[in-house]
């Protein structure tokens, strides 16, 4: 389980993915993925999560966009030094794809808001050896 990494103004976001074939379907196009992230706030600035921006791909040119508030129902404050971890999932039509976006937060001292780079990662259904 590969993990890529991106950090935008002291915002370390990680991710790494795991093909769900207990709740996939291959023969209806139907293959689920977990994705797991960790935000690190290596600033010297306390932030919180206020929005997120996907943008999902699959390997048959299919695009879509998800925006909402927070990340799984929360806009998490991280103080200087603190992680939040959650997992979330993705069903694509396709046996491989990728996400990537961003998320908005604030700098709770002065109000700037900041568009976090979500690295860009793989979702890839694993080679089936015989």
């Amino acid at each position: 389980m590969a993990i890529v990494t991106k950090i935008t103004e002291g915002i370390k976001v990680s991710v790494s993915t795991q093909y769900m074939p207990e709740y996939s379907n291959p023969l209806q196009f139907h293959f689920v993925f977990a994705y797991n992230v960790r935000i690190e706030n290596n600033s010297s600035s306390t932030v919180q999560l206020l929005r997120r921006q996907w943008y999902i791909h699959d390997s048959l040119r299919n695009l879509r966009e998800v925006e909402g508030e927070g990340v799984i129902g929360q806009q998490p404050v991280l103080e200087p030094g603190d992680v939040h971890k959650y997992v979330s999932g993705c069903n694509l039509k396709s046996e491989m794809g990728k996400m990537g976006g961003y998320y908005l937060m604030e700098k709770l001292v002065d109000g700037t808001r900041l568009k976090v780079r979500i690295p860009d990662f793989t979702m890839v259904v694993p080679c089936r050896h015989n």
